[in-house]
């Protein structure tokens, strides 16, 4: 059994299993370790549907794609009908599967344009918005969302049947208010509650750390899909060991290689993607993502600080992995004492 299969429109998933869209976090590099780990959708950063009317070159870039990824949703975000709806058409060109519509992004500088989670509070115009894009593109349209610009829950309910009379084929829900932004804690119940008032499938989203949480929120809320955003950075096993769960087998805690064959290829394929100088650049914190938890990671993340180049990146690495099988090795000394 691949556990439970998520249909979103006309797309069926291999499974409930989502990775969450993140900006400046979920490219193509991260995308691909998810999917390797089992997520049966991927979801891309938030990108400006402005920025894709206007042709920004560096836009273009974030809609590359490849097959191993598939199926993949793109997330766009803006507040002009028009705009949404060549935006989206732009996206189908590109290849996407899904395409999906930001309800949730709390920064300052999207709330300002009227995107995000500001169209929260301008029902007209999300329908707006919604019918404009269904009526342009014949993919699956999903839309993410928060619970609104207070923790009640009732602009997210508004929304989500607005969004079923538009034509919207999934919502996924993060149920935090605007102004908690990543703080507090997720009000699960309202994940329930929405999957009781509307008939579409419903993505659970917010406050999953450990594969446990993940089937907690399925188990009280009802969910048909689990998002994971924050929990899979860097460590993408937590979509492995979720499906075997699923299956009923032993669930496996990654061993020190498999950590680090993973921190690896992830600085390899963004070197590829980036071009090595930004690639080392972003690594001087990504990479600290895929040691958390580990001895002494504080002690790497010192050691990266200033990296500029791959070689310079995989001797840091090779630096911290000995240290780590040294001490290793020395405990297991100690213990036979």
């Amino acid at each position: 059994m691949k556990g439970p299969r998520l249909k979103i429109g006309c797309l069926s998933l291999a499974n409930d299993l989502v990775l969450a869209p993140l900006a400046g976090i979920t490219n193509l590099p991260l995308r691909l370790l998810a999917k390797e780990a089992g997520c049966g959708l991927v979801c891309s950063e938030m990108i400006s549907a402005n920025a894709l009317f206007y042709k920004t070159p560096k836009t273009f870039d974030m809609l590359e794609s490849v097959p191993a990824e598939r199926p993949l949703s793109i997330q766009i975000f803006g507040a002009n009908p028009a705009i949404m709806a060549v935006a989206a058409q732009m996206v189908v060109a590109a290849g996407a599967d899904i395409i999906d519509i930001n309800f949730g992004c709390s920064v300052k500088k999207v709330i300002k344009t009227g995107a995000g989670v500001a169209l929260m509070r301008t029902p007209k115009l999300a329908e707006k918005i919604l019918c404009a894009v269904r009526k342009v593109v014949p993919i699956p349209l999903t839309i993410k969302i928060r619970a609104g610009w207070d923790e009640s829950g009732a602009q997210a309910y508004e929304i989500a049947r607005i969004a079923e009379g538009c034509g919207v084929d999934a919502v996924s829900f993060h149920p935090r208010s605007a102004t908690q932004g990543f703080g507090g804690t997720a009000d699960w119940s309202q994940i329930a509650r929405l999957k009781q008032i509307t008939g579409l499938p419903i993505i659970g989203n917010g406050d999953i750390i450990t594969y446990q949480d993940a089937l907690k929120m399925k188990c009280k809320t009802g969910c048909d899909g689990i998002m994971i955003g924050r929990a899979a950075i860097g460590y993408p096993f937590i979509f492995s060991q979720i499906l075997s769960t699923y299956k009923n087998e032993a669930v496996q805690t990654p061993n020190l290689k498999q950590r680090f064959d993973v921190l690896r290829r992830y600085l390899n394929a963004s070197v590829d993607y980036m071009g090595e100088s930004h690639a080392c650049r972003m690594m001087r914190s990504r990479l600290c993502w895929f040691v958390k938890g580990l001895p002494h990671a504080s002690f790497f993340r010192e050691s990266i600080r200033k990296i500029g180049t791959r070689k310079e990146a995989h001797d840091r690495i090779n630096a911290f992995w000995e240290l780590l099988r040294f001490r290793q090795e020395e405990n297991d000394l100690l213990d036979e004492v």
